[in-house]
């Protein structure tokens, strides 16, 4: 256990993330100055006599310290130079250097995006990250030129008059140890898909009521695993979505067919025949024995089968995903996952750095087999680069995530043309999006720019019987959302 004394709570999550950031695998605790057993052992941050303080404590005994002057600063100000303060601490006792600096939330890219549209020149949006947060120069040229293509991007999509519509599917085939998302197996709740898709259906039409005067521009269809449903399922929800909305203005219609083992020529077809467009086929790694290890039940065989036959199908925009950081697994493996994806030629790879979430199994399973080690490094991040740049595909969005292996983040490339124009506005926020389903959360980007959220419940048997709470609960909040709106006006 890391414990911490902070002269002000109101800091105390910037505090906690940062030092997480550093000491990933031990639990960090907070508390007000003097509010810890003595003799102290942990962090003490405090702004006596004029200075802001970060100092390191072992048995009482001081172990090192920083400090910085304090000026006249708002709040704002003084979490970042708290944050750049207690980093130096950091910093000089592992001996390392985070690449995003004192960034921790989940969208970094958020900052230049902003600066650009304030009409900032690049050099002193440069400075700025550098400056404030530390990022290294080669983050800063990331963030910057994804903030770039996506200011290229939205301005074609109707972000104030549109809106995108997310359908949450919780089935999956098994659930892969490093998940934490709402998913239950399709061979124990395979009873229970139809009434899943009457609630659904319920749920569709409260939001063609509520949105009927906005453009669809986008929607995704996720999970879960989307393809656990049988292809006559497809064709019912697809019903739906047709008699609910008007699917002409759909720019992006995507459907995650993750899992290999549960792709289908029939259900390939099925899909390319109701009007889906994008579609991910995802390895996680091209290695049989890892697979088998994060509780993936197919082989790196099955997913090329299912490449091919989605290409068959007429698909021509196919996502592949990775994570580096899967238990065991060395740079040497991951260029071998890279290359038998070069040779598949994807129209977009989304590489994602491994999150060890304690509601996931990798979890306890990294605590028991310490042998087999979540590493990512900077020579990986940089693998995924080439090989990107080898097929043409330009970085388009990215975000992070707590607890990522090396404190990296996950990005997304693409082809021009082929990018994925539904992870944008989930990232950048700019556009409403309704979410239907288990575990979902819909959001409303109001006039002024505040985002408003409306979750529902996670366990899909308490969903299915409780639909109607559901969409009363609903109901209740885009009623709100068009009162704030209308105050607005």
């Amino acid at each position: 256990m890391i414990c911490v004394q902070l002269f002000d709570l109101s800091f105390q999550y910037d505090v906690h993330s940062l030092i997480k950031a550093f000491h990933q695998t031990e639990d960090v605790s907070v508390a007000p100055i003097g509010r810890t057993e003595e003799p102290f052992t942990g962090y003490r941050i405090d702004d006596a006599g004029g200075k802001l303080q970060c100092a390191y404590y072992e048995d009482a005994q001081l172990i090192r310290k920083t400090d910085a002057p304090l000026f006249d600063t708002d709040r704002t100000g003084l979490k970042n130079l708290l944050k750049r303060t207690l980093y130096g601490l950091l910093s000089a006792q592992s001996g390392r250097e985070l690449p995003w600096g004192t960034l921790t939330g989940i969208r970094p890219v958020k900052i230049p995006m902003k600066m650009l549209s304030d009409g900032r020149p690049d050099e002193e949006i440069r400075a700025h990250m550098k400056q404030t947060y530390l990022v290294s120069d080669a983050k800063t040229d990331l963030a910057l030129g994804i903030a770039k293509r996506e200011r290229s991007i939205l301005s074609t999509l109707h972000t104030s008059d549109g809106f995108s519509l997310y359908i949450g599917i919780p089935f999956c085939p098994t659930t892969c140890m490093y998940c934490s998302f709402t998913s239950y197996p399709i061979g124990k709740y395979a009873h229970l898909t139809d009434a899943y898709l009457n609630a659904l259906d319920a749920e569709l039409k409260l939001v063609s009521e509520v949105y009927g005067d906005r453009i669809l521009d986008t929607v995704y269809i996720g999970g879960g695993t989307p393809t656990t449903l049988e292809p006559e399922q497809m064709l019912l929800l697809h019903e739906m979505l047709d008699r609910y909305f008007d699917l002409d203005s759909v720019l992006e219609f995507t459907m995650e067919a993750g899992r290999p083992d549960s792709i289908t020529a029939k259900k390939l077809a099925t899909m390319y025949e109701t009007g889906i467009n994008r579609i991910s086929v995802n390895p996680q790694t091209m290695h049989d024995e890892t697979l088998s290890v994060i509780g993936r039940r197919h082989t790196t065989g099955q997913t090329v089968d299912a490449f091919h036959m989605a290409r068959e199908a007429g698909f021509s925009n196919i996502n592949m995903d990775i994570i580096l950081g899967l238990p065991g697994e060395d740079i040497c493996m991951v260029a071998e996952t890279l290359e038998k994806i070069a040779c598949l030629a994807p129209d977009a790879l989304t590489v994602h750095s491994m999150a060890i979430k304690r509601a996931a199994a990798m979890h306890d399973y990294l605590s028991a087999h310490p042998e087999m080690q979540s590493i990512n490094t900077p020579e990986m991040m940089d693998l995924c680069t080439e090989y990107a740049d080898k097929m043409e595909m330009y970085p388009y969005y990215l975000y992070r995530q707590k607890n990522m292996a090396g404190n990296f983040e996950n990005v997304g490339y693409a082809r021009d043309g082929k990018y994925g124009l539904y992870n944008i506005l989930i990232m950048e926020e700019v556009q409403s999006i309704a979410a239907v389903g288990a575990g979902t959360i819909s959001k409303a980007v109001l006039a002024d720019g505040r985002i408003e959220r409306c979750d529902t419940v996670k366990d899909v048997t308490l969903y299915l019987s409780s639909i109607d709470q559901v969409i009363g609960k609903k109901r209740d909040f885009y009623t709100r959302m068009k009162q704030l709106s209308q105050e607005k006006e």
